[in-house]
């Protein structure tokens, strides 16, 4: 996915650090609501490591939204926001097709390490159209607190026993005999 097709509204040449700020903070809700419903979704499939992690990972982003709110707020107050939720798409959230019925925690890891490479992907080639300072300064430092979130998400990795050779595999369990 191109950054014009997660952004198809947004003009980069011309965005100002309000709307770039505002523009963070939905890129983390977004993240934050995906991470809920597939954690959500996990839940109901019984499969609690990977649930747990996607969970874990809601908080993660809830916390950066915050941050971000608050940095925004510090510079402009109750100033109106201009970019709205529909002007983006799958910017940093894991998509819908990544969820497996019997995923394991490591894919899980997987799946939110793809996210966070998307995230610092979508920021690198977006800071070719940055026209101001500041902004260009916001988006280099949200593009280097992905590399961040992918060396956390690949250290929790490595703390996991290696993975099962079929799990790159979509098995489900085959029909119940009659």
């Amino acid at each position: 996915m191109t950054r014009q097709q997660q952004t198809p509204s947004i003009d980069f040449t011309i965005l100002t650090l309000k709307d770039a700020l505002d523009l963070a903070v939905l890129i983390e809700e977004e993240a934050r609501d995906r991470y809920e419903e597939l954690s959500a979704q996990l839940v109901l499939h019984r499969t609690p490591g990977a649930a747990a992690f996607f969970a874990k990972m809601v908080r993660i982003e809830e916390l950066h939204r915050k941050q971000l709110i608050e940095q925004r707020h510090k510079a402009f107050g109750d100033a109106p926001v201009g970019v709205r939720r529909e002007m983006i798409f799958d910017v940093e959230a894991p998509g819908y097709d990544e969820v497996r019925m019997n995923m394991t925690t490591r894919q899980a890891l997987e799946t939110a390490l793809k996210s966070e490479e998307k995230a610092h992907a979508f920021f690198v080639s977006v800071l070719h159209n940055v026209q101001n300072p500041e902004v260009r300064k916001l988006f280099e430092e949200l593009r280097d607190e992905e590399v961040e979130h992918q060396e956390l998400v690949k250290a929790e990795l490595a703390k996991l026993p290696p993975g099962d050779p079929l799990e790159r595999f979509d098995v489900g369990d085959g029909p119940a005999p009659q």
